[in-house]
């Protein structure tokens, strides 16, 4: 019986001394799966850290100012960061990424940001000049202002048409119009566009009823609007669709 206890204590103290000793950690680049003791020979590469954001969002024709990254080693000794910005293209409305990369003598890390260029309100804005297929039944003027409304998501088109209340417009001898009146609010969500029904007194001699609906393109630079209208001018009046075209 003796040498029976003495046989399980030895065996015990065996199996004890017999863990494998090693790296068991499983984010270092040395991670033993087989290691059942943490030895404290675990090696890493930098850990890399973003400065903001890892998703920001600016407007088609933004610059876009990185705000990099800092890296470390483990015992908190910096590390250089290598920034690729180089997929970031601000003219063209898209998803891109950055990618930050660090290396010491354990290998590399790397992190990345996404970058969203979309369709803003700024876009919307300014001179632009419309072509269309609307006639004379909806007279759009062909150099429109566009500024901001009252919120983020709203535009105002100023000079709406080739018609205006006030000065009386004159007529010159090539049958163009001088004056320009009318505002047609909007709201905007990014690209997209929504003219809600609104009525457009012309002159006091009669309306415009109208709305419409349209899509931006990717570069911020041309944008089309389908309308519907009821016009009930004389000699000029008429009901139906068209589309115009903006260009900057």
């Amino acid at each position: 019986m003796r040498l029976l206890l003495l046989l399980l204590i030895a065996g015990g103290l065996t199996l004890t001394s017999c863990k494998r000793k090693g790296c068991t950690d499983p984010t270092a680049v040395n991670y033993s799966e087989k290691a059942k003791k943490d030895d404290g020979s675990c090696n890493y590469t930098p850990f890399i850290q973003l400065n903001g954001a890892a998703t920001t969002t600016i407007n088609v024709g933004d610059v876009y100012n990185d705000l990099g990254a800092v890296a470390n080693n483990a015992d908190g000794t910096s590390v250089p960061v290598a920034t690729d910005a180089s997929n970031v293209n601000t003219s063209v409305a898209g998803s891109y990424i950055v990618t930050y990369s660090a290396s010491n003598e354990f290998g590399t890390s790397s992190i990345q940001r996404t970058v969203n260029v979309v369709i803003g309100q700024s876009n919307w804005e300014g001179f632009w000049t419309v072509t269309d297929n609307c006639g004379g039944a909806f007279p759009l003027n062909a150099t429109p202002e566009i500024t901001a409304g009252g919120g983020s998501a709203e535009i105002v088109i100023d000079g709406m048409f080739s018609i205006a209340i006030d000065p009386v417009p004159i007529i010159l001898p090539n049958g163009l119009y001088i004056a320009s009146g009318g505002t047609c609010n909007a709201t905007i969500d990014g690209n997209q566009i929504t003219v809600q029904q609104q009525v457009y007194d012309a002159l006091g001699l009669g309306t415009i009823t109208y709305s419409g609906s349209g899509t931006m393109n990717a570069t911020g630079d041309s944008f089309t609007i389908d309308y519907t209208y009821d016009n009930s001018l004389p000699v000029i009046g008429g009901a139906g669709s068209c589309t115009a075209t903006y260009t900057k």
